[in-house]
Parts: structure tokens; C-alpha cells; sequence
């Protein structure tokens, strides 16, 4: 199987990660920091050797500022319910996952919390500026975006929007899962208050893995209250991070994967798996424009504009169909509507779908080969 669904998970992982999970499960065997003995002690040292990773990876203040979280959906909902109250206003753009939009819809519902969806231009980053701008009203209390769309890897100019919403005093979350490992992020230099991360995507963890990344340990209520091993005669929640936004036992195996697959990214670094990626991506593109049968949303994946993400419908075939033909055919790749109907909605692909592509850091030129050729060999019988 050649597989090319690394948008939703990578796969395979760096054989480190594999040994990592392995070790953690052997030798860091003890609950971390809840119990004074030795094996407990070494096990919440790993956790802190990968909030430390974390957090040098993505230019955070400090390993206190990385909360780990079960995944990217868990981090979104943790900002987005920790932060708004009542009567608050929300931008987000117009490509959002519904990890951001089905928040909102219930605490718009709940707690009367509003949202404009600011209109991206891909290509024209002053134009998605302006709308994100134009989006602003009184009440707006965080702008909320991400920074590719797991459908069409456009890219958002993320640091140019926290820097504007910086002018109005407004704190910026950003929903990183495609983009985190791949892009780069420094939150010192952008301003931007929260990262919501998945860790089973670019950063090669495994699942049931994620973080969410502060600035600044204040301005969220929490999601879920429990037990933190600190503080224990307290029947209120810690003020101190990140014990207090991680309540309950931690996934430590993956948490230790995770800390192998981030020590592997900056190895091999974030800019170079990024060209190696693209390239792929920009590659195929040219072979299926050149098939009268497959049809584009998007133009040419390039540098700074887009992710390497690249979805595409075969004339003639729903998405659903096409997938399992590729799947027949030896290919994983995702057809459908990526959970992201905001995304389709902007493409005019919402009734169609759509059949995603996205390469990884092990993903080879001959395997896009094939798989263009199987494309064009189920695209001639439509």
C-alpha cells in the first residue's frame, strides 16, 4: 500500500518513535508525578523532556506553557471554551474545521456567542487581511483561525493577522494541526496567544496525542477539573499551568512517542521536510492538470502560499467511489468532506467532496508517479 493520507495521521512514524512508545511503556510504567518513587519521578521527567521539545520547537516561553491534550479538537475546544463568555464575538475565516465551527455553533446556541467568517484570498494576503479587519467589531474577544486548510493547504498568513489583531488588543488562537511540523511557527515573534496542535500529524506522534501551546499561562478556564498530583487539599482547580489544564492520568507512551517524533522533525528540519513535501505535491498537481478528466480547486501549490495538501474530483465519479477505487488499486487517500464543510462551501465542492492527497517526510517521487498513473487509468474510464 502506498499511503497518502497523512493529513489525518502520518504513517509510517520514525522507527524512534516506535522504540519510544515501546520504552514508555517498559521502563516509564508508573503514573508521572503522583507518587514520590523513583519510577514515577523518571516518568514525569520524560513529560517535561517533551514539554521542553515543544516548546523550543515552536518558540514558546517556556515547557510550563505546553499542556498536553488528547488531540488537536481537545486544544480548540479548551481556547474556545476556557475564553468566551457570553455576549462575545468571534472572527474566524471561512476555511475552518469542524473542531472550530461545531464550538462555536453550540456556544453560540448556549451562550449567545457570535462569529463572522473573514473571507480568505488565496494568493492575496493583503485581501485576507482586510477581511479579517473588515470582520472586527466591538465585541470581538479572539480571532480564531487556522494556518493551512486540511482541504485545500491554503495557507494563512497567520503572523500578519496577530499582528494585527495585536493593534486592537484582541488575543488570536491558531489551529495548527496541518501546519505544525511542517511550517514554521514561532509564537515569540508572532504574538499569537494559543497554538492548538495535533501531535500524530507533522510531528510523526502517535495518536490520541496533542498539545496546546501558551503564551501566556493566564486567561483560560478550564475545560475539565480533577486531580493533578499538586495541590491536593485544594477543592478548586491549580492556578499553575500546565498542571491545571491537564487533569486525570496522561497518555505518557504517546506523550513519549511524541517527544521522539518532535526530536525527529527538528533533525530534519521544518523547512526542508516542508520543500520535500511541496515539491511532491506541486508535482502531482502538474500531472492531474494534464488530465482532462480530474478536475482542481486550487492553482499551483507554491511557496509561501500553500501546504502540501492537495484534493481533486474525478469527473464522473463521486469522491466516496474514487477513493475506493484508489483503494482497490493499492492507494490510501481521504474522499469526502474532511469534516471541514466550511471548506467545500468556499470551493463549490459541497455536494461533490472531494479526494485529498497529502504526502509526508517518507513519501517518494515514484510513489506520486503511481499514483498519478493510477488516477489517469481510472480517470480514461469514467
Amino acid at each position: 500500500m502506498i499511503y497518502l493520507d497523512n493529513a489525518a495521521t502520518t504513517w509510517p512514524k520514525p522507527p524512534q518513535v516506535y522504540e519510544a512508545v515501546n520504552r514508555a511503556m517498559r521502563v516509564y510504567g508508573a503514573n508521572p508525578g503522583r507518587s514520590g518513587h523513583a519510577m514515577s519521578t523518571a516518568a514525569a521527567e520524560e513529560m517535561y523532556r517533551c514539554r521542553a521539545a515543544a516548546a523550543q520547537l515552536f518558540h514558546a516561553p517556556g515547557p510550563e506553557c505546553v499542556a498536553f491534550t488528547l488531540n488537536c479538537t481537545e486544544a480548540v475546544n479548551m481556547v474556545l471554551k476556557g475564553r468566551l463568555k457570553p455576549g462575545d464575538h468571534v472572527v474566524v475565516s471561512c476555511l475552518e474545521h469542524n473542531a472550530v465551527m461545531r464550538p462555536l455553533q453550540k456556544l453560540s446556541e448556549e451562550r449567545g456567542v457570535t462569529f463572522t467568517q473573514a473571507q480568505v484570498v488565496p494568493g492575496d494576503n493583503d485581501a485576507t487581511v482586510d477581511a479579517f479587519r473588515r470582520a472586527f467589531r466591538a465585541n470581538t474577544a479572539l480571532v480564531f483561525c487556522t494556518h493551512a486548510s486540511n482541504v485545500w493547504g491554503i495557507r494563512l498568513p497567520v503572523e500578519r493577522i496577530a499582528a494585527l489583531v495585536k493593534e486592537y488588543g484582541i488575543p488570536m488562537a491558531v489551529d495548527c494541526a496541518q501546519s505544525a511540523g511542517v511550517l514554521p511557527i514561532n509564537m515569540q515573534d508572532s504574538g499569537i496567544s494559543w497554538l492548538c496542535i495535533a501531535g500524530h500529524k507533522g510531528l510523526y506522534g502517535p495518536m490520541g496525542t496533542g498539545m496546546l501551546i501558551a503564551s501566556s499561562t493566564s486567561g483560560l478556564d478550564t475545560l475539565i477539573e480533577g486531580g493533578t498530583g499538586t495541590e491536593s487539599r485544594l477543592m478548586r482547580q491549580p492556578d499553575s499551568w500546565p498542571e491545571r489544564m491537564e487533569s486525570g492520568t496522561p497518555n505518557l507512551p504517546g506523550i513519549a512517542g511524541l517527544r521522539a517524533g518532535i526530536e525527529f522533525v527538528k533533525k530534519k528540519g521544518t523547512e526542508r521536510i516542508y520543500q520535500h513535501e511541496l515539491k511532491l505535491t506541486a508535482s502531482l498537481y502538474d500531472r492531474l492538470s494534464q488530465m482532462p478528466g480530474v478536475l482542481l480547486y486550487t492553482e499551483r501549490p507554491q511557496a509561501p502560499y500553500y501546504a502540501p495538501v492537495l484534493s481533486f474530483n474525478i469527473r464522473g465519479i463521486p469522491s466516496e467511489e474514487a477513493g475506493r477505487l484508489l483503494d482497490q488499486k493499492g492507494f490510501a487517500v481521504r474522499p469526502g468532506l474532511h469534516c471541514a464543510p466550511a471548506a467545500h462551501t468556499f470551493a463549490g465542492t459541497s455536494d461533490l467532496g472531494a479526494v485529498r492527497v497529502c504526502p509526508s517526510a517518507f513519501t517518494t517521487p515514484n510513489e506520486i508517479a503511481s499514483f498519478a498513473h493510477a488516477v489517469a487509468n481510472i480517470s480514461s474510464k469514467s
